[in-house]
């Protein structure tokens, strides 16, 4: 039996900066790795530690790309290597999205901020087999035009037939064109069939709790809403309890929960 703790070798393949503070790491694992869209894995730096974050990329294809925030010890020290850096990773673990739930239905995705990097692998995932979906809708809101992460992706979705993408920014500026205002301003009007949709939300915790509300208000199930609830996810495997979210262990249960799962659950977003 494999060793859950072990991490094993992988190299930096490619390093894009999406913000200034936003870059993807293209990567590549030693041997065999799969995943499911949703899944996380642990990025492990020798010397320093180690941190769990939610592949982008397709699940249907190597290398892996992961989208990552600079925002303490492992991270900051993540974005100081370069290609060809050699690092360690872990997983997958946890679940995934439950795809065969989507068919046939159209599915609701927002985010925000960085939440659109494990968002985008859920896109790209659908996208591969676009005809077993009604409708994609993308709503996605950043803080201004530079935090905005895929800028260049985003506009070829929104060529995809059967996807629809509208984004905001919390603070424009002389040249943004587009919509201003917190991602919930973009959910005044639903756009789909809430008697016959999904919807994924993932991003800050404050987003994440007041689109969550907005989507209730909206007629919205809680079995309908998916919520990536990525929190401090440790071993992986349910046994360190840091992730732990009432009755969830968010890395072994999660961190794909609906709002039913978690609904009774005291200040579930904190």
């Amino acid at each position: 039996m494999n060793n859950p703790f072990a991490p094993r070798p992988a190299r930096i393949l490619s390093i894009k900066d999406e913000t200034p503070n936003i870059k993807t790491f293209k990567i590549e694992p030693e041997g065999n790795f799969s995943f499911l869209a949703g899944q996380f894995a642990s990025l492990t730096i020798p010397g320093i530690g180690e941190a769990p974050f939610t592949p982008s990329s397709s699940p249907n294809r190597l290398p892996l790309e992961f989208t990552i925030m600079k925002v303490g010890r492992v991270t900051t020290t993540l974005f100081s290597l370069k290609e060809g850096s050699l690092l360690g990773i872990r997983g997958p673990f946890g679940k995934p999205y439950p795809l065969d739930k989507f068919e046939g239905k159209e599915v609701l995705i927002v985010g925000g901020g960085v939440g659109l990097a494990p968002l985008r692998s859920l896109f790209l995932a659908l996208t591969s087999n676009i005809n077993k979906y009604k409708k994609i809708y993308i709503r996605y809101g950043a803080r201004t035009p530079k935090d905005i992460v895929y800028k260049e992706e985003l506009k070829e979705w929104s060529e995809i037939k059967r996807c629809d993408i509208l984004l905001t920014v919390d603070v424009g500026d002389a040249l943004w064109k587009g919509r201003v205002g917190v991602v919930t301003t973009i959910l005044d009007k639903i756009p789909c069939n809430v008697k016959n949709s999904v919807a994924v939300v993932c991003g800050p915790p404050i987003m994440m709790k007041f689109v969550t509300y907005r989507l209730l208000e909206a007629g919205f199930p809680g079995s309908a809403i998916y919520l990536s609830m990525e929190k401090n996810m440790s071993c992986g495997i349910g046994m360190c309890g840091h992730c732990r979210v009432g009755r969830y262990f968010v890395c072994r249960d999660g961190p794909v929960l609906t709002w039913e799962d978690i609904k009774d659950i005291e200040d579930p977003f904190v």
